[in-house]
Order: structure tokens, then sequence, then C-alpha cells
């Protein structure tokens, strides 16, 4: 085979197109991965829209697994055949936070398939920011994850998301026994987070959406943790202004949270949720959000209040789940509810940002 299906973006474009291009070769320390399933994640298309992929036409696709089709010459350790998760993170491997598991901060750091935010040179963006929404595609050898046999390719794939969530729960520290709210439960990070939430101390879950019928059906992933549910839309309508979500909140759990998990990507819930920590809770924001945070320092002083925002995962987070995944404390096939062909990875992306369905936590795409 010399061409291949690819989900790309081009310059000057609002819309996707599948276009029919060359498959990649391995350059000397390249892998070729002939991808198996793929995740979509739903804010690409507000990213394309912010120009946050800098190098177009380019395939998109940001979270890929497979079985290894090439090697380059100089690549020792990966053989053809073998299974593979794809790590999407561009780094320049080098710098302090590189080599102290702070690599999401690297000045350098952009995400093969999907948007580059720093305005200084990244030049393995430039070679690789071809994804993985297509039939192939090429990494630099030191990104790929060896797969055991009974990790599927899809639950693989997203990975990704349960990586984000590891994250965010690192940064909220929580005690034993904790109480942790989830908001915007209903997305994809907010499922991971709430299937994560047994693995770091958590006792009690209080879930924060839009709709009460979705929020229910995130809390049956719970496992042995109980789990509450606060629906934006049964507050009164003037929630936004007058604090409803924190008294809700505080009715729930009087004693305040031990920690807010926030992936909301605007509007005031932030403030809110904020509000009803316990002495000593933490925040942790991973959700885009550009709302002024409402809470005057003095509060959160005599609160002992943090408020940790955080973007992307480490490599070592990524380990984390694949040991998980791999020792069966934790199976996710369950937040998979969509799965398309390559051929319809248009309409899946119009799915995402539509949601229409219920469930639709994780999605992905077997070419």
């Amino acid at each position: 085979m010399t061409t291949m299906l690819a989900v790309r973006a081009h310059h000057g474009s609002e819309v996707l197109v599948l276009d029919e291009i060359s498959v990649p070769e391995p350059g000397p320390l390249d892998v070729v991965v002939k991808v198996a399933a793929a995740g979509l994640a739903p804010g690409i298309m507000r990213l394309l829209d912010m120009g946050a992929f800098k190098h177009l036409p380019t395939t998109l696709g940001h979270e890929a697994a497979g079985t290894v089709a090439a090697v380059g010459r100089e690549v020792t350790g990966h053989r053809v055949g073998d299974r593979v998760r794809v790590h999407p993170f561009l780094n320049c491997r080098a710098c302090d936070y590189c080599r102290t598991d702070r690599d999401m901060m690297c000045a350098e750091q952009s995400i093969l398939g999907h948007a580059a935010f720093g305005d200084i040179p990244m030049p393995l963006y430039a070679e690789y920011h071809n994804g993985g929404l297509a039939e192939y595609v090429r990494v630099p050898h030191w990104l790929i994850d060896p797969l055991p046999d009974f990790i599927g390719f899809d639950v693989a794939a997203k990975v990704h998301d349960m990586a984000n969530a590891v994250r965010a729960l690192k940064c909220a520290e929580l005690p034993r026994e904790s109480t942790l709210v989830v908001t915007a439960a209903t997305g994809t990070m907010g499922t991971a987070t709430v299937k994560l939430a047994e693995h770091f101390g958590v006792a009690r879950l209080i879930l924060v959406g839009r709709d009460a019928e979705r929020l229910n059906s995130v809390a049956a992933l719970s496992g042995n943790v109980p789990a509450s549910v606060v629906a934006l839309d049964e507050l009164p309508e003037d929630w936004a202004a007058d604090g409803a979500l924190t008294r809700r909140l505080r009715e729930t759990a009087p004693e305040g949270v031990h920690g807010v998990v926030d992936f909301i990507p605007e509007g005031p819930a932030i403030g809110q949720a904020m509000a009803a920590l316990a002495t000593g809770g933490t925040l942790v924001h991973m959700g885009g959000n550009s709302a002024p945070l409402p809470l005057i320092p003095i509060v959160q002083m005599m609160h002992c209040w943090r408020f940790v925002a955080t973007r992307a995962y480490t490599r070592t987070d990524a380990q984390d789940v694949l040991r998980l995944l791999e020792t069966g404390v934790l199976t996710i096939d369950e937040l998979i509810t969509h799965r398309f062909p390559l051929t319809d990875a248009i309409k899946a992306i119009d799915a995402i940002q539509q949601r229409a369905d219920n469930p639709m936590w994780m999605t992905v795409v077997n070419p």
C-alpha cells in the first residue's frame, strides 16, 4: 500500500476532509504504526478555529494505538507487529521540566496530530505534526508504549484521557476517605475521573453537570464509591449570580468537600464549586475556563484553600494508567460508547460536538 486515508485540516478552511495521501515512510529514528484505534476529543474544532494547529495541512488525531508496521534503521526495541500505544506529547526531553516529571510544562511541548500553544520554534512539532486519524502514523521511537495483549486497542487509544484524570487527581492531593466534586462529570474527562476516584482515596463523589439523567448514568460508573448528583439545569434560573451551586454543594456535604476537579470550560461554576471546599481543600482546574475567579484572596487565605491549574499529563501518568489496566484493577471498556469507521470520522467529530446521544462518553475511530 502506497496511499492511505487521513482526516485532514487545510489552511483557510473550517471544514475537515478525508484525503488520500501517501503512507509515511520511517526516518532513521521513527516508527510507523498501523492505526487500529484513534480517539476523538470534543475540543478539536475549537482549537482549529483558534489557530492552534501551526502546520497546515495536517492530519488530526492525538490518541492512537495499533501495530508497528515499519521501523527506522537506527531503532531498537521495537519490531514489526508489536502492539503499541502512541504517546502524543512532543517535548524537548532535556529541560528541567522534562527531567523532573513535569514535561507538560516544557516550553516546546506540542501535541502530535493536535495543537501547539507556544511561540518559540518547535522542531519536533514541525516534523511530527501529522496525527493518528489515518490508516498509518509516523512517530519518533521514544513515543511508543508497548501494549499487553489483553489491553484492547480502543482502550489504549483512550489512555490519554485517563492519564489527564490521573494528573488532576494527583494535583488534588486528597486525604484518605475524601469527598470529591467532579464538574462536567458527563464529559470524557469527568467520566475518566469517576472511574479512577477509588484509586485515589475517594470515599464519596458529588457529580456536577447540566442534566440529571446524564449525571445518573455517570454515577453508575463509580463502583464502590457512593455518588450524588447536582444538575445545573435543576438549580434556580439565576444560580450563576446568586451562588445556588455553592449552597447545593454545602447541603450535600455540610462539612465541605476535600477537593474539586473542575473540567467546565466556561462560566461561574468554578468559583461556586471552590466556595464549597472544606478548610484546606483543593480545586484543580483543567477545563480552560476564561471566566474570572470571584473569590478574593483573603477568603482563600483564611480557609487555606489551594487553586491548582494544570494542563495535560506526564509520561509517568500514562504509564500509571497502563499499569492499572495491565493488573486488571482498572477497566474502562464501558466508557467507550461510540465507534466509527475512518470513513465516518468527520461525522463522528460532529457527533461528539453535538452530544445528542446519551451516554456519549468516549469515542474512537477504527481505520
